[in-house]
């Protein structure tokens, strides 16, 4: 055998090193562990039902921990793991091959599903912190909270100090949201049904044949991201300490009830009812097969069933998309929390588009706002998925007026180069462009788009 490379004892020994560790008995891995409280805890979590029908969480998990436990995590790095747990060759390059990093999202979110649910009066809680591998054990009572914060680009200018929390948080809205949810469901009933198919792209995810569910975005969830001025994630949403981890410090007790308030309720906003309300009245025949729900009330374990999904939202008040923006070319980003613009990112700009695209400064604010509409599939085929986002409430509320436009939707499939309703999956993501009045949008155009392979 000829080595070209200088850097073979380096590699193969590491290699060894993750063979030699392979052929232990895993009962003889086990055996010095069986005492302690985390190894326990890992071997009931790898017990439940989520963890049953995941053969590579089941592997991943009691690896990550044992390297852990016996003093190795400096070692789980991204390449080592997917040769010793995934059967990677040896100069498989993490970059290409991102199954690793998928599988450890995958496995972050199983865990707080399980402390969310079966596991919820344990005394040890295990994470598996951002940016690391190495599970991280601690007493509920001590549970950290990691916040990534992100860099700003625009930064709106220094606004005088807000009031006291109790007197501009909005209770009259708060009672106008309700009323918004109530009506929703109520025009759900009402609107008639029209004959035909829906048009595409709105039949992949309502086929008639799968069940299909609107996700809108949580109101809430939003509000406290503005008031504590931290990004959030999809694993802090999913956390049971997600309000003691979004309320700002010193807060008095009736400041500390309004809080407490808005973490606890469950509201939308207007152009959220618009959207499902539009998007659903395409739907001709059979309205059982759709039922709307809010990003509060989603679990990961619904994720498996199969059926396909309309996601309403941006990642900052529908967490949910952020499952799916590995896939997207444009992706949402923003600074400081509610202080500064948001703006769509174009990871891959071809001639003629721009790097960012900035929306309006807040909802109600007259000017040009941004939205994408996403097709994307779910993982094993399982069904379809659905997203709707803008940067404002604006531009979420037009990309379901351009989908349930039939001069839009025909501009889209020439965009893309489909003729009619493709007879295979066509997956994809545009990008869209609106003029708002008075807090509505108004004039549509399409931006860019990409097919999705």
């Amino acid at each position: 055998m000829c080595y070209s490379s200088g850097r073979f004892p380096i590699i193969y020994a590491e290699i060894i090193t993750l063979w030699v560790f392979s052929l232990l008995d895993a009962t003889e891995v086990q055996d010095d562990l069986k005492s302690d409280a985390r190894w326990q805890l890992i071997e009931r979590i790898l017990s439940t039902g989520p963890f049953q029908k995941s053969g590579r969480l089941r592997e991943l998990l009691p690896y990550l921990t044992e390297r852990t436990l016996h003093g190795y995590g400096q070692e789980l790095t991204e390449q080592n793991i997917g040769i010793a747990v995934f059967g990677k060759p040896a100069h498989y390059s993490p970059t290409e091959d991102s199954s690793v990093r998928v599988h450890a999202r995958q496995l972050r979110l199983k865990l707080h599903e399980y402390f969310d649910g079966e596991g919820r009066n344990e005394d040890i809680i295990v994470e598996i912190p951002k940016g690391s591998y190495s599970p991280v054990f601690h007493s509920v009572a001590r549970a950290p909270v990691e916040v990534a914060p992100t860099p700003a680009i625009v930064t709106l200018p220094d606004a005088p100090a807000p009031k006291r929390l109790h007197a501009i948080l909005p209770w009259a809205l708060v009672g106008v949201f309700a009323l918004l949810c109530f009506f929703l469901g109520l025009r759900l009933e009402q609107a008639p049904a029209r004959p035909g198919t829906p048009p595409w792209p709105l039949s992949a995810v309502f086929d008639g044949t799968n069940h299909t569910q609107i996700v809108i975005a949580d109101a809430n969830y939003g509000m406290l991201r503005i008031i504590s001025q931290q990004e959030g994630s999809l694993d802090a949403y999913l956390r049971p300490n997600l309000q003691q981890s979004l309320t700002p410090p010193d807060l008095s007790e009736r400041e500390a009830r309004i809080m407490s308030y808005i973490a606890n309720s469950n509201l939308t906003s207007y152009a959220d009812v618009k959207v499902a309300t539009a998007i659903a009245s395409t739907v001709p025949d059979d309205r059982k097969l759709i039922s709307v729900r809010s990003a509060r009330d989603l679990r990961m374990r619904d994720l498996d069933d199969d059926g396909n999904y309309v996601f309403v939202g941006s990642p900052g008040s529908n967490p949910w998309v952020s499952l799916f923006e590995g896939k997207l070319n444009f992706r949402e980003s923003e600074g400081i929390v509610g202080k500064s613009m948001k703006y769509f990112v174009n990871e891959n700009p071809k001639p003629g588009e721009q790097k960012t695209y900035q929306g309006l400064e807040f909802t109600g604010s007259g000017g040009k706002d941004y939205a994408t509409i996403s097709l994307l599939p779910i993982a094993d085929g399982r069904g379809s998925v659905l997203i709707l986002q803008g940067l404002q409430q604006e531009g979420t509320e037009a990309a379901s007026l351009f989908l349930t436009n039939d001069s839009l939707r025909s501009e889209l499939t020439k965009a893309l180069g489909i003729h009619g309703n493709p007879a295979k999956p066509v997956y994809f993501e545009v990008l869209i462009s609106t003029r708002t009045v008075d807090g509505a949008p108004n004039a549509m155009n399409i931006e860019a788009t990409r097919i999705i392979q």
